[in-house]
C-alpha cells in the first residue's frame, strides 16, 4: 500500500485489498473469496463479523454506553468479569484475579514478567527454543524465534533452554532445565519465572507433552519460580478446552490471554493472576487502552460459546478431521516431513523453506489463506476460525492437498492424492 512502511508482511505474503468478511470467507476488491485458515493469527476464533458479535456492537454504541474510561469501573466491565469468573473460572475450579492491561498480548508478558520479578525478587526468565511472545523489549527478548530482531534490543536477563521435544523424544528436557538450575556449580541461579507456550504457534506447531508440563508445574511450584503461560494464540478454545494447559490438569501462576479473547479480533490482553501473587501498588503498572470497553463488549458475547460443551467438541471433532486428511496426505507426498498439532491448530512440515512458501502462495492463488511459521518458515500453519462449516473446512484441505501434488511422486496419481 502506499506510503506503508517496509515492515508489512502479511500484504506481502497475501497480496491484494481485501473489503469484506463473513465467517470464515474474505473477499477482495476483485471479487475474489478466500477460505480463511488464518484467523487474524489467532483473533479471530469466531470468524470475521460473527452476526451476535456484531449486533452487540451496535447495540453498545447505539445506546452510548462507555467506549473509553481507562481502568475506571464500568457496567461492561464488571459484567465481563463477573461472567468470565462464572462461566470460565469457577467452573474449572481456577481462583484468578483479572489484570486488565494494554490493549496487545506483548502487554500481557510484560506485566506478567515485571510483577513475576516483584514478587520473587529476582530478574532473569526462562523461555524455551522456538518460542514467540511478542515484539517489544522484554517479550522479544523471550522469542528464541526472533534473533534477528533482537540484535538491536537492549539486552535482557533471559535464559533459553530446549522446549519439550527439541532434543529428540528420549531427552527429558524438563529435567536437564531442573537439574541446570538447582545443582550446585551449574553457573545458573534460579529465575523469576519460566515463561512456556503449551503450544508453540508462530514456532512451528510444536505441542508439549502433558506430562513435561506437569513436570514443568511440578518443578517451578517446588522452586518458588513463577509459571507463566501464554495463551495468546492457543487458548480461547483453540486447542479444544479454553485454556491449552487443561489438558494437562495443571494451574499455572500467571496465564496471558488476547486475540480471541475480545471476540471479535478487536484488542484486549489480560494477565490472570493467583490472588496472592497481587502484589501490584495501585497505578504501578497501567496504560491508556487497558480495559477497552468495546472489547469488553463483544469478549461477553463470545463466553456464550462457552456455556455449553458444543463448542470444545466441533474443535476436538473437527481437529480429528484434520490430522486424518493431512496425514494422508502426508503418507502421498515425501516433501511433507511431519504433520502435527491438537484442537484447530495444526502443522504440517516441509522439507524446505521454499517448499512451504510455494505452497502457501499457490494456495492463495486457488482462493486459500494459510500462512507459513517455524523459525526457518518450513511449517504450513493451519488456524481456521473455531465455527468453520465443515463444507469450507473439506475444501480448504482439498485445496492445500491439490497444491501438494507438486512435492508428490510421479507415480502418486492426482485422484489418490486427493481422495483426502
Amino acid at each position: 500500500m502506499l506510503n506503508e512502511s517496509n515492515v508489512n508482511s502479511y500484504g506481502k505474503a497475501f497480496p491484494t485489498v481485501f473489503e469484506t468478511a463473513e465467517g470464515e470467507i474474505l473477499t477482495d476488491h476483485r471479487g475474489q473469496q478466500y477460505i480463511d485458515f488464518f484467523s487474524g493469527a489467532g483473533a479471530l476464533n469466531y470468524g470475521h463479523n460473527h452476526p451476535k458479535l456484531k449486533q452487540d456492537i451496535l447495540s453498545f454504541l447505539q445506546k452510548n454506553h462507555v467506549v473509553h474510561c481507562l481502568d475506571m469501573d464500568s457496567a461492561i466491565k464488571k459484567q465481563f468479569l463477573e461472567m468470565f469468573d462464572a462461566v470460565i473460572l469457577k467452573p474449572r475450579s481456577l481462583p484468578y484475579k483479572v489484570q486488565f492491561c494494554g490493549p496487545t498480548g506483548t502487554n500481557a508478558v510484560e506485566a506478567a514478567v515485571r510483577l513475576s520479578r516483584k514478587v520473587t525478587g529476582r530478574k532473569k526468565v526462562v523461555a524455551f527454543t522456538r518460542s514467540f511472545h511478542g515484539m517489544t523489549a522484554t517479550s522479544l527478548a523471550l522469542s528464541a524465534c526472533c534473533l534477528e530482531s533482537q540484535k538491536v534490543n537492549p539486552p535482557q536477563e533471559v535464559l533459553f533452554f530446549p522446549y519439550d521435544g527439541f532434543l529428540g523424544e528420549d531427552v527429558n528436557t524438563c529435567a536437564f532445565l531442573e537439574k541446570m538450575l538447582t545443582a550446585s556449580g551449574s553457573g545458573f541461579e534460579l529465575p523469576a519465572a519460566v515463561i512456556v507456550e503449551t503450544v508453540q504457534g508462530e514456532g512451528g506447531v510444536n505441542v508439549a507433552g502433558i506430562q513435561w508440563l506437569q513436570q514443568l508445574r511440578d518443578f517451578t511450584a517446588r522452586a518458588g519460580i513463577m509459571l507463566i503461560v501464554d495463551e495468546i494464540q492457543t487458548g480461547c478454545g483453540r486447542t479444544g478446552t479454553f485454556f491449552s494447559f487443561e489438558r494437562a490438569g495443571i494451574v499455572p501462576d500467571l496465564v496471558l490471554l488476547s486475540k480471541s479473547i475480545s471476540g471479535f479480533g478487536l484488542p484486549l490482553s489480560l494477565v490472570l493472576i493467583r490472588p496472592e501473587l497481587d502484589i501490584w501498588k495501585s497505578g504501578e503498572h497501567n496504560g491508556t487502552f487497558r480495559a477497552n470497553n468495546l472489547s469488553l463488549c463483544t469478549a461477553i458475547g463470545a463466553l456464550d460459546f462457552w456455556k455449553t460443551g458444543a463448542l470444545e467438541a466441533a474443535t476436538v471433532a473437527n481437529g480429528a478431521f484434520i490430522q486424518e486428511k493431512m496425514l494422508a496426505l502426508a503418507a502421498k507426498v515425501p516433501a511433507i516431513k511431519s504433520v502435527r498439532g491438537i484442537g484447530m491448530i495444526w502443522g504440517i512440515e516441509m522439507e524446505t523453506t521454499t517448499a512451504a512458501k510455494q505452497l502457501s502462495a499457490e494456495c492463495f492463488k486457488k482462493g486459500l489463506i494459510v500462512e507459513v511459521c517455524g523459525p526457518d518458515d518450513t511449517v504450513l500453519k493451519i488456524l481456521p476460525a473455531l465455527t468453520i462449516s465443515r463444507q469450507s473446512l473439506e475444501q480448504g484441505l482439498r485445496l492445500i492437498a491439490e497444491t501438494a501434488l507438486q512435492y508428490a511422486p510421479h507415480n502418486v496419481e492426482k485422484r489418490e492424492a486427493l481422495a483426502i
